[in-house]
This record gives structure tokens, C-alpha cells and sequence, in this order.
């Protein structure tokens, strides 16, 4: 053996004379040819598994020296991993037969713990029919087999992609598809490859929107958007499409890939999602976003072409008493009912829309002039007036309605909407069940209304309320017997304002049950400090039916006269009949509760409401008072007075005292001292005092 060789190889080395070595010297002559082979490892092991051979790319190969590879077992070497059994067999049978292994891959470990792929062949070294030594030739394929890894990856992504790939060669012409794009447009791969991507049945747009594709993509290296594509059915869908250009190493173009993904049901939730947001959940009508939307489509009409529209604000009228009395859920079915008739009075091109509540509004575009929007209003005031049936129960809606004129009421949505709602309001002050046009005018009286109410918020931090004490007198003694007391605000810019000129908007803008807790506070404070004083009057005061319904009334009774020390028989409740009529259940506890406490009740404004007789017998009342209507036309309409003795009869019939209010002369008292009223108060009382002050410390 050449003694460049000899360290690379252990074993003694044969006589070149012996005709016996034949086989020996052509392994010497191998052994010298692929010593340097720079691609092939080669190493060789005995019997006993021992390396004999290790040429220098083994040496490189797994990272162990030649003298330190000699001498040791190969299994030290390298581990076939998981498959060290099965290599283990191999190498014992080819000992055993002296035939060559198949060539094989195995994924080895070196002992630095590096994981390599090597494709391997061993032969056998076979002498007087026996094997002598074992050759393997090993070649390194770790690089390959991450190459063919990562291709089957991408094989395997290719194919399993819910989206639909498409790849194309420079000239757009389909060379591959996946599954997805089978799935997603029906057209088999053999249907599309070959094809140009112009000419493929993907879409409704003709070969210019391609064009544009194709140039984005030249010039981008990629473009990506929506289109209308088509399945082989026929049926159109919408799909988002990206396209790529595919460079390799040197920049050259190769490819182009296409992904489609299907977003039919991503555009239905779009479409939900919008609807959602932009209509009522109960009537699905256009809600305010929505509205809003299409009211400014209008102003920017009316700016190119000058073409009116109006806003028509509508607002049921007492639907509170329907919720309150049938529920809520028979509210929501008038609701649904009212916005089905509102669309069936008006035009495709219009729009009814429910802001919230009870309250709708409708845009009726281009119309013809203020004629044609009280035509429309008619028409809804008309469909509404027809029964709906509730479980039985017929009721008859009614609404008021406010309109406003674009450009003449305004050229902004909110100020639209805003004038509109002020005609609506004007609407329900003046009967309900009607329509208004807005005007300046009616501007002007909600503004200072808001001013009224801003005010009147401060009114009782700022200790503003007065009240007055007007005197009951007990018609057979003439005695003062009891007193009402009527608040007055004494306003700082217009003086002393009555009841009626802030009491509505109090009631409005819910400031009634703090007002009425401050009166009935003062009341009974005043009223205490009179029978301190040798005077002890019962003292009236009114109760509103926000109060009246209020589930702390009963407590702040109790606290009213814990705190100023009356006695609950010198404090009278008034309640109008319409309050506690409506009242059902709870007015009958709240009634038995205060009673059982000793407190008057009188049912005030008698006669001017709806009363029913054998329910006002349930409830322990102390006394009627009959309306000044009534007595008014004693002298106005002597023969109209019919109603009086009724009342007195009534009253009788109850077991309750009666007193009358309003009392102007002695010709009217004359009468109710005939027919046997208990009490009068009014002008004339006032005047028949002792005292002359309403306002003093005594009645």
C-alpha cells in the first residue's frame, strides 16, 4: 500500500508477489482512487464493526479525524437513530451472504449530536468465500432532503388551502391549481391548464380589467381587490383576488400566482352587520345613522337641483298609558304596526325611520311643495285612526305631527330634525292628532320654554318658590277650617308666576316630585307653626300623579310630618279622579296606607274626568271637591246646574264631605248652602276672611 494511504487504513498489508491477494490489491488500487474523492465518503469496518478505513471527506463529513475514527467501533461513530436495529440487521446479513445492500437513505446523528441525511451503499470484500471487509460509500443529502421537505410542504400547503391558487407561467397561462379552486368555481384542473387567465370564465369583467391586472402587477409585482367572479353553474360571487409576480435568484420573472378566496358569506355578515347598525331592532326601519345618511343626500340634491324635501317629526300621542296599562310588549306591537302603516303612506323614494320610543320621523324627497307634505300628513294621521287589536282589546292610536321644509326651515339636518320636533310639540300643545307646519314663531316659544325649564331647575336651590295659603270655610259655621296651599315662583327677570304658566313644563321635564316634596314639606311646616300660634287649620295640598304614583310617597309623607311635628289628621291630600282612576292596584295600597295613618284624601276637580262610581267606593277618601266649572255656571247658566245636587248626592252616598272651589259671590254660595255643601273657597272667601293676608303666618 502507498504510504500516503497507510494512515488512512488499518491492516497489514500483503506481499504484492502473492498471486492470492489478487483480491486485496484491487482494494488497495480502490482504496487509492476514492481516498480523495471530494463528493463520496468511504469507510470500510471488519467483522467485529471496527473502522478500518476513513478517507478525508468522511473526516469532514462527520466531524471525526482519521486517527481518531480508526480503531472504533462505527456504531461510536454514528447513530442510525430510530433505525439502528434495522441498519444493524443489514450489515449482519450482508456479512452473512456477501451480497451488496440496496442503496438507502438514512437520517443519522454524529456524535456531537448533528442530524445529517446520507444516501448509502455498502459492498462487501469478499475472499476464499468468505467477507473480509465491509465498504460503504456514503454521499450527503441533508440539503436535498430539506429541499424536497420544504417542496412537499408547500405541496401540501398548495393543496389544502381553503383559498384557490392558481399558478401561471410568463404568459399568464394556468400551468397549476389546487383543490379549493375546484371547490370553489366547479372547474376541474384539466379544465383551466393551458388556458390563458384573460380568457378563464373567473368573472364578469371583460379583457380590459384584466389588462389593468396584468399592468399593476408588471409594474408592482403584485395587485390584490375584489371582483365578480363566476362558478362553472353560472352563478355569479363575490371573491377577493391577490396576484403576485415570482422572481427567481437572478430576478427573472417565472411565475405569477393567483389566490381567490370566496367572500360571499364574509359580504353577508358585512351586510347584517350594517343593517344592524343602521336599522331599529323592533321595526327594522332606517334608524337615526341611517337617516341622517339620507337626509343629507337630500341637502345635496336641493344644492345641484334645487328640489325640496321635507321632514315630517311624528310622536304617538299617550302611548306611556299603553305600555303602562297593557304592557310593554303590547307597545312594541303597536309600534310595529304603526311603522308597517307609516311605509305603506309614502313613496319608495322616501324614507320612515324610528329614532327611538314612540318617536318616527319621515324624509319625503323631492316633493312638489308644502301641499303635497300636508297631503302625505293626512294621509298617515287617516291610517293611523284605524283600531288595533290587542289580545282582544281594540285601541285607536292617534299621533301629532311637526313638519319642516327644506330649504325654506332650514339647510342642515339637525336643524331640520330640530324644527321639525318643534312643530310636533306645538302639534300636542294644541290637541294632539294633527300636523303643524313650522314657524319662527314656534321657535321662538320652545326657546323660551327651554329657558323656563334651564330655570326653573334652580328655582328650588335658590329658594324661588313661594306658597299661598287660600282659606276653606265651613259654609254652616262661616269658620276658617282648613287652607290649600298654591305655590308661586317668584322668577327673578318676570315676577311672580302661577301655577299654570310653570307647572306644565315642571311636569315635562320631571321636576314635579321635587317640587311637590318641597310644597308639601313647607306645608306642613307652616301649618304646624298656626297651631303653635292658637290656629289649627287642616292644611290642602295637591298631589300630581307623578307623585301620586312615586314609590317613596307614603315615606315622604311620613318624614313631612315627622319633621315639622303636625298631626297627620291636619294635613289633606288632594289627588284629581283621573290620578287615582288610573292608579289601579297601587293607588288602592297608597290610599289605604295614608288613611291608615290618619292623612285626608279629597278627590279634586270632581266631575271633570272619568269617574267610576263603584271603584271610587273602595277607597277611603275624606272628601270631594266639586270643579269651578260647576259652580261658574251658577250665575253664567242658572239652568245648567243640574250637576251640583248630583255631585252633593254622590258625595252623600260615599259618606264624604264636599267642598266646593272657585266661589266668586254670595249668589253662588247661596246655592251650595241650599243643596247642603259642606266647604267653599275662592275670591269670595278670601274677601269673608278676618284676616286680610293670604301670604301671613295665620290662615
Amino acid at each position: 500500500m502507498d504510504a500516503s494511504l497507510q494512515g488512512h487504513y488499518q491492516g497489514a498489508a500483503p506481499p504484492p508477489d502473492n498471486p492470492g491477494h489478487e483480491a486485496l490489491d484491487w482494494l488497495y488500487r480502490f482504496v487509492a482512487a476514492i481516498e480523495l474523492s471530494p463528493e463520496v465518503a468511504v469507510h470500510s469496518q471488519d467483522a467485529n464493526g471496527i473502522v478500518r478505513f476513513w478517507n478525508k471527506t468522511c473526516a469532514d463529513l462527520f466531524g471525526v479525524p482519521v486517527a481518531a475514527a480508526l480503531g472504533k467501533p462505527f456504531s461510536s461513530l454514528v447513530s442510525h437513530l430510530d433505525r439502528q436495529a434495522e441498519f444493524d440487521q443489514m450489515i449482519e446479513q450482508i456479512w452473512r451472504t456477501g451480497q451488496a445492500s440496496v442503496a438507502q437513505d438514512w437520517e443519522v446523528q454524529l456524535a456531537d449530536g448533528t442530524r445529517r441525511w446520507l444516501h448509502s451503499s455498502h459492498f462487501p470484500v469478499v475472499r476464499d468465500g468468505a467477507v473480509q471487509q465491509l465498504f460503504c460509500m456514503e454521499i450527503d443529502i441533508t440539503a436535498r432532503r430539506a429541499l424536497e421537505g420544504n417542496l412537499q410542504r408547500a405541496a401540501r400547503v398548495f393543496e389544502h388551502c381553503r383559498d384557490a391558487i392558481l399558478v401561471m407561467d410568463p404568459e399568464y397561462r394556468v400551468v397549476a391549481v389546487n383543490h379549493a379552486f375546484t371547490s370553489i368555481s366547479g372547474f376541474a384542473a384539466e379544465d383551466v391548464v393551458g388556458e390563458q387567465l384573460p380568457s378563464l370564465r373567473l368573472g364578469v369583467h371583460d379583457r380590459t380589467f384584466y389588462d389593468e391586472i396584468i399592468g399593476n402587477v408588471k409594474r408592482d409585482g403584485h395587485w390584490e381587490g375584489e371582483i365578480t367572479s363566476v362558478r362553472r353553474t353560472g352563478e355569479e360571487y363575490p371573491a377577493w383576488v391577490a396576484v403576485t409576480a415570482i422572481r427567481d435568484s437572478q430576478g427573472k420573472l417565472t411565475n405569477y400566482m393567483a389566490m381567490l378566496a370566496d367572500i360571499t358569506e364574509r359580504k353577508r355578515v358585512e351586510r347584517a352587520a350594517r343593517h344592524l347598525a343602521e336599522h331599529d331592532s323592533l321595526t327594522d326601519l332606517p334608524n337615526r345613522v341611517l337617516l341622517l345618511d339620507r337626509v343629507q343626500q337630500a341637502l345635496a340634491a336641493n344644492r345641484r337641483q334645487h328640489k325640496q324635501f321635507a321632514l315630517m317629526f311624528l310622536d304617538l300621542d299617550r302611548f306611556k298609558q299603553i305600555n303602562d296599562t297593557l304592557g310593554h310588549q303590547a307597545g312594541d306591537t303597536v309600534l310595529k304596526e304603526v311603522a308597517r302603516r307609516l311605509t305603506g303612506c309614502v313613496r319608495g323614494v322616501d324614507t320612515v325611520s324610528r329614532l327611538g320610543g314612540d318617536e318616527f320621523v319621515v324624509l319625503l324627497a323631492d316633493i312638489g311643495g308644502v301641499d303635497q307634505a300636508a297631503h302625505v300628513a293626512g294621509t298617515v294621521l287617516q291610517a293611523l285612526a284605524r283600531p288595533i287589536s290587542l289580545d282582544g282589546q281594540e285601541i285607536t292610536p292617534s299621533v301629532s305631527i311637526g313638519i319642516a321644509i327644506c330649504p325654506s326651515d332650514g339647510q342642515e339636518a339637525v336643524t331640520l330634525l330640530h324644527h321639525a320636533d318643534v312643530a310636533m310639540y306645538h302639534a300636542k300643545q294644541h290637541g294632539r292628532n294633527e300636523f303643524r307646519f313650522f314657524s319662527p314663531q314656534m321657535n321662538a316659544h320652545v326657546v323660551e320654554r327651554v329657558q323656563t325649564e334651564n330655570m326653573l331647575r334652580r328655582a328650588l336651590e335658590r329658594g324661588e318658590f313661594v306658597l299661598e295659603y287660600q282659606p276653606e270655610i265651613d259654609i254652616g259655621s262661616g269658620r276658617t277650617i282648613g287652607v290649600e296651599a298654591l305655590i308661586r315662583w317668584r322668577h327673578p327677570e318676570r315676577g311672580l308666576l302661577m301655577p299654570h304658566e310653570f307647572i306644565p313644563v315642571a311636569e315635562e321635564c320631571g321636576l314635579m316630585v321635587p317640587i311637590g316634596e318641597w310644597v308639601l314639606r313647607e306645608a306642613c311646616r307652616q301649618a304646624r307653626a298656626w297651631r303653635d300660634e292658637g290656629y289649627p287649620v287642616v292644611v290642602a295640598v295637591n298631589l300630581s300623579g307623578a307623585q301620586f304614583v312615586h314609590p317613596d310617597l307614603v315615606r315622604r309623607v311620613d318624614e313631612a310630618l315627622a319633621s315639622s311635628g303636625l298631626e297627620p289628621a291636619f294635613l289633606d291630600l288632594e289627588i284629581t279622579e283621573g290620578v287615582i282612576m288610573n292608579g289601579d292596584g297601587v293607588a288602592a295600597e297608597t290610599v289605604r296606607a295614608l288613611r291608615e295613618r290618619g292623612v285626608q284624601l279629597t278627590i279634586d276637580d270632581f266631575g271633570t274626568g272619568y269617574s267610576n262610581l263603584s271603584c271610587l267606593r273602595r277607597f277611603p277618601l275624606s272628601k270631594l271637591k266639586i270643579d269651578r266649572s260647576f259652580v261658574d255656571d251658577i250665575t253664567r247658566t242658572p239652568g245648567e246646574v243640574g250637576l251640583i245636587p248630583a255631585i252633593i248626592a254622590v258625595a252623600r252616598s260615599l259618606k264624604l264631605r264636599v267642598i266646593a272651589e272657585g266661589v266668586e259671590n254670595a249668589e253662588q254660595l247661596r246655592f251650595l248652602k241650599q243643596h247642603g255643601c259642606d266647604e267653599y273657597q275662592g275670591s269670595y272667601a278670601s274677601m269673608a276672611r278676618t284676616r286680610p293676608s293670604l301670604t301671613g303666618p295665620r290662615p
